[in-house]
């Protein structure tokens, strides 16, 4: 198992959502949203779903390129099983109230496979919900951004991907 290549970023979770998908797959499915609430990560094919358990606190979303994918770590908080397809060789990673958290250049284009792990889920959820059950004053809002800027654990998704086959023609397409 070899890295290939490997992107991270910072995102803010507006709605307790980040989406990643291919740069011409914009268009949102409620359905693969839905999934997501149970699974914490779910896709379309197109489109993965990431749920968090909380709406404000950056989370870290990691998207790795292996020759094969090696298992998510023993330690990890959960794992779920994932595909994207990629026509134009592009993940976006989105923020859904903020716009896009950056991207990622693929080596080709194509439909990628793996897993999706993750960890600090739980943890950040409840410090999230601790920071919000403090008595407010003139400072909670000044101490909310504190706390949420400065938070004591990261919440941190990766997904483990490796290059599965080419993408299938679309049935529009020019001969």
């Amino acid at each position: 198992m070899a890295l290939l290549a490997e992107y991270r970023c910072k995102a803010t979770p507006g709605r307790r959502v980040v989406e990643i998908y291919d740069a011409d797959a914009y268009l949102s499915d409620a359905a693969a949203m839905a999934a997501a609430r149970t699974q914490v990560v779910a896709g379309n094919g197109y489109h993965l779903y990431i749920q968090s358990l909380q709406p404000d606190v950056d989370l870290e979303v990691a998207i790795r390129l292996w020759d094969s994918p090696p298992p998510p770590p023993a330690g990890a908080e959960g794992s779920v099983p994932v595909s994207i397809e990629s026509e134009t060789a592009i993940l976006v990673v989105n923020q859904p109230e903020y716009g896009p958290a950056g991207e990622m250049s693929l080596p080709r284009s194509g439909v990628y496979t793996g897993h999706a792990w993750w960890e600090n889920r739980q943890a950040t959820g409840d410090y999230y919900q601790t920071t919000l059950d403090r008595p407010t004053d003139d400072t909670f809002e000044d101490d909310l951004t504190e706390a949420w800027n400065n938070p004591p654990v990261t919440e941190r998704y990766v997904l483990d991907l490796a290059y599965s086959r080419a993408s299938e023609p679309s049935g529009n397409d020019e001969p």
